[in-house]
């Protein structure tokens, strides 16, 4: 389908979605579809809850914000259940501004423009339809034409309850344009969109001498007073400030904290009672969300002003603290590098990996707990099995702190020194030492970190080299021994023959000579040693490995070179140990032999075909491993 025809098909939906009628009619629509009347913040967590909830381990997994926004799970479960379950059953808590807290590019504004975007979508469906006054400049809702005295009778038969009161200017209309019949007034569907200014408003604070009120409130059109003879004839008053156009959706304050007070004040209004005074009118019902969006250092100067305290409390705040799991904190880089101009560049596999590492590491607090270092907290944080340490021990890290996250290197400062090494050095590749050298350098330039910060993060610099030597190692390994598969599986059945031996107290016999010996004890362990069995534990593991070989045998299967995880590792590390050697010298000789020739070959063609290595980044890695087993 070309892009013309998927504009005209989209215009045929717009057009088909269209609804008008009598308010007797939306009446009528209403005992059909009751949902239609929900409030704002309702309809905002319908929308989240609408798009699918995922429930692992007690804890809750919203689709909405799949794909855009990682590693902040609880933070969001905290933010839906809190505040935004607890906002559409109308309980307090919907009279309060919601106040995200967090520091730079932790995804605060991210998490906003994705409830704005969703809000434009989500009322083109039927469980987001929205009905408005036709005409009205705020959108107001129809139920609002039901008179006080009659909203009792309402509910009782609709089930539904009303508030707010109907705006001056509809009441006007509604006496001279339909002579007072309120079933008469038209009404029609509309679609949330913030570009159109319809249902979504967006402030910003500017220069507070030059900023008007009138931008939240809207303003006298004074060219017709002329015409109505009054300024507080409402069809003389552009109802166009940011809190009329909100209504129904939500309205984005953003940097809140820096607006000059007397915006502010109009908040207080707004968010316990529902509406706010706009000139010489009575006050302005409206139902809508406020999110508002600021950093701790400015929050913190706030809360400390004894002025602020009645705004204060109308205020919930909400933590928005860093990604800290490695894993979630690589899918960020991958997202912005492939939303960039950066795409077409050869990434190195696990070189986003170390970026992350070392990131992770600088908003991580030292761990209280005994015998629980930052790069062990930081596994057990990406949900890696750590030794010694349950989903027990994980809760009180995490509860140690309630400031982690809210510190540390963001993810643009990352992205940025990539782009930096890239467009420096004309690469077309970059691996991890490459990104680790870009952090490195760009620290001295970085303004706001400390002195102090800045030997810190150094020092996390070498403990992500460390990690990427390991993860390096045993990427050359894996492609090594998978080059000599033939050789790991001897190797694996003469382990297996010994181990059945030793646990049936057998001999075994030479095939050479015949003579009957003893389980060679010395290969057992030199394999076991790679994965860390001690002397203590060497038993238990032989048996587990026999029990594991009938078990297979019981179900028809045979048991091979990876039927066993760990097994599979210590062969694996026993035959590079054994093949180092050959690896030092295959990756430094700088003429090798034909035969040495082949299994570099054969290795730079297992990284790129099976490890996502390109021919430069692979002969990079080969090289520098080659370089890390000759120190």
């Amino acid at each position: 389908m070309t892009i013309l025809k998927k504009i005209e098909n989209f215009r045929e939906e717009e057009e088909r979605l269209k609804w008008e009628g009598t308010f007797a009619d939306y009446l009528e629509l209403l005992k059909e579809k009751p949902w239609v009347a929900q409030t704002a913040h309702s309809r905002v967590y319908n929308m989240i809850k609408d798009a699918g909830v995922e429930e692992a381990n007690g804890k809750k997994e919203y689709s909405f914000f799949k794909d855009q926004l990682y590693g902040v799970e609880e933070s969001l479960e905290k933010l839906v259940e809190e505040y935004f379950h607890s906002a559409a059953k109308r309980l307090d808590v919907r009279k309060r501004i919601l106040l995200l807290m967090g520091p730079v590019s932790g995804g605060k504004s991210t998490l906003v423009t994705m409830l704005k975007r969703g809000l434009e979508q989500y009322s083109k469906t039927d469980n987001g339809a929205v009905f408005a006054i036709k005409g009205c400049p705020m959108h107001e809702d129809p139920l609002h034409l039901i008179p006080n005295h009659l909203r009792k009778d309402f509910q009782d038969e609709y089930g539904i309850k009303i508030e707010g009161n109907l705006s001056p200017l509809n009441m006007m209309r509604v006496e001279e344009e339909y002579g007072g019949r309120i079933e008469d007034v038209l009404v029609e569907r509309i679609f949330f969109s913030e570009d159109k200014r319809t249902g979504i408003g967006t402030f910003s604070p500017s220069d507070p001498k030059s900023q008007d009120i009138a931008d939240l409130t809207g303003s006298i059109d004074f060219s017709t007073i002329a015409e109505y003879g009054s300024e507080s004839d409402p069809r003389a008053y552009r109802f166009d400030g940011e809190l009329n156009k909100a209504n129904r959706g939500m309205m984005e304050f953003q940097e809140m904290l820096k607006c000059d007070e007397k915006f502010l004040w109009h908040l207080l209004s707004l968010t316990q009672e529902g509406n706010f005074k706009a000139g010489r009118f009575a006050l302005i019902s409206a139902d809508e969300l406020i999110v508002a969006h600021t950093n701790e250092s400015e929050y913190k100067s706030f809360i400390s002003n004894k002025k602020n305290e009645a705004l204060h409390s109308r205020i919930i705040v909400m933590k928005v603290p860093y990604n800290l799991k490695v894993s979630e904190e690589e899918r960020i880089y991958k997202k912005m590098i492939q939303d960039s101009d950066l795409s077409h560049v050869h990434i190195a596999p696990h070189a986003l990996k170390v970026a992350a590492i070392f990131t992770i590491l600088t908003r991580l607090k030292e761990p209280a707990k005994q015998g629980v270092d930052l790069l062990k907290k930081m596994r057990l944080y990406d949900g890696e099995s750590v030794e010694g340490f349950n989903t027990q021990d994980l809760e009180e890290l995490k509860n140690e702190d309630p400031d982690e996250g809210m510190s540390g290197i963001d993810p643009r400062y990352v992205i940025n020194r990539i782009s930096s090494a890239i467009i420096r050095k004309q690469l077309t590749s970059i691996n991890a030492l490459d990104v680790l050298r870009s952090i490195k350098e760009g620290l001295s330039e970085h303004a706001s970190i400390s002195k102090e910060d800045r030997e810190r993060y150094l020092d996390f610099i070498s403990v992500a080299r460390k990690e990427y030597d390991s993860i390096a190692k045993k990427e050359v390994q894996k492609a090594f021994v998978y080059s000599y598969d033939e050789s790991a599986k001897t190797l694996m059945d003469n382990y297996l023959d010994n181990v059945e031996a030793y646990c049936n107290k057998n001999k075994l016999r030479d095939p050479l000579t015949g003579e009957e010996m003893t389980p060679d004890e010395k290969l057992m362990r030199s394999i076991e040693e790679q994965i860390g069995i001690s002397e203590n534990a060497k038993k238990a593991f032989r048996e587990e490995i026999l029990i594991r070989i009938s078990a297979y045998a019981r179900k028809g299967k045979k048991f091979d070179y990876n039927s066993h995880e760990r097994l599979r590792e210590a062969i694996q590390k026993k035959l590079f140990a054994d093949l180092k050697d050959i690896v030092k010298i295959t990756t430094s000789t700088k003429t090798p032999d034909e035969s040495q020739l082949k299994k570099v070959n054969d290795v730079i063609a297992r990284l790129i075909d099976e490890h996502g290595y390109n021919s430069v980044s692979a002969n990079e890695l080969l090289r520098y491993v080659g370089s890390l087993l000759n120190r």
